[in-house]
């Protein structure tokens, strides 16, 4: 090491243990024989070993002609960031292709690769809030059941890129209106909203309607809708009479307690709409009211 430093020695050849900290600023060229089997974070600090003064250096990945599908990962992460700073970067990708660890457990990696990086934030937030606020299982998201696809085809959007940013908009949605906008700025982009989509944005805004109404899960067919209520849930069955009131519904009480109703199709007006205002109308009961409502069963 010591001829390293004073430039008597040309090559080294050593374990890892030079990630740790060395510093030869006349290093110019590393080769790391077996790449694949390296962690991402411990390939970024051993290239980090190199190129440390006005030297041009470069960095040699040696692979077998076979290689994981993980390892192919790793190594294309680390070939895409190769900008100054750009440790943190590879730092989120590190954790999401290895998966978070339990945050009161002894497991260091792989807890949030089973659900997804994402999915394993928003429900790390949502337990933290309930935690915070005392937030009640009757806050709970509401299980949506469409009828026909529900999805972005790609003919409407080609980019999977794009494509997924949407999905995680969608999935992150808190307010009725972040619906709409969201379906403005689909038409504004990528032209008139194709059946599928609107059918993914109308499960989103049932979804956040459901939770602000107490609803367990609705389940949307073609011709009619099933709504149950959660065990605790108390709704104002005058306000439930007017909100379907002037809509081409009839209305079956199917069980009282929890409640549970089975909304049929009474005229031709399409059911996943109409369904939609009616529960908007419930979850805020100063909108005008009018008509009769037909109750069965």
């Amino acid at each position: 090491m010591h001829g390293l430093m004073t430039g008597d020695t040309d090559i080294l050849v050593c374990t890892t243990i030079i990630e740790n900290g060395l510093d030869v600023p006349t290093a110019n060229t590393m080769i790391v024989h077996r790449a694949d089997n390296f962690g991402l974070a411990q390939l970024y600090q051993l290239r980090g070993r190199v190129g440390r003064s006005h030297h041009r250096a470069h960095c040699y990945l040696l692979v077998p002609p076979t290689v994981s599908p993980e390892g192919r990962q790793r190594l294309s992460v680390l070939e895409h960031h190769t900008d100054l700073g750009s440790g943190y970067q590879i730092a989120l990708k590190d954790l999401q292709l290895r998966g978070a660890g339990n945050i009161l457990g002894a497991q260091q990696s792989g807890f949030a690769q089973a659900v997804g990086f994402d999915t394993y934030q928003r429900l790390l937030e949502r337990a933290v809030r309930r935690l915070r606020d005392g937030e009640s299982e009757a806050g709970a998201a509401t299980n949506v059941s469409v009828t026909g696809s529900a999805y972005l085809p790609d003919q409407y959007i080609v980019d999977p890129e794009q494509k997924m940013h949407l999905y995680r908009r969608v999935s992150r949605i808190r307010e009725p209106r972040e619906v709409d906008e969201l379906a403005e700025e689909l038409r504004d982009r990528f032209g008139p909203v194709p059946p599928e989509a609107e059918r993914l944005l109308a499960a989103a805004r049932l979804k956040l309607l459901g939770s602000a109404l107490d609803v367990e899960w609705i389940q949307v067919a073609e011709d009619q809708v099933r709504i149950n209520f959660r065990e605790d849930a108390v709704p104002r069955l005058t306000v439930l009479r007017d909100a379907f009131a002037d809509r081409q519904l009839e209305v079956e009480v199917r069980r009282p307690n929890p409640l549970s109703l089975v909304l049929h199709r009474a005229g031709v007006e399409p059911l996943l709409p109409t369904i939609t205002d009616a529960l908007a109308m419930l979850a805020d009961p100063r909108g005008e009211r009018s008509g009769r409502l037909t109750v069965t069963g």
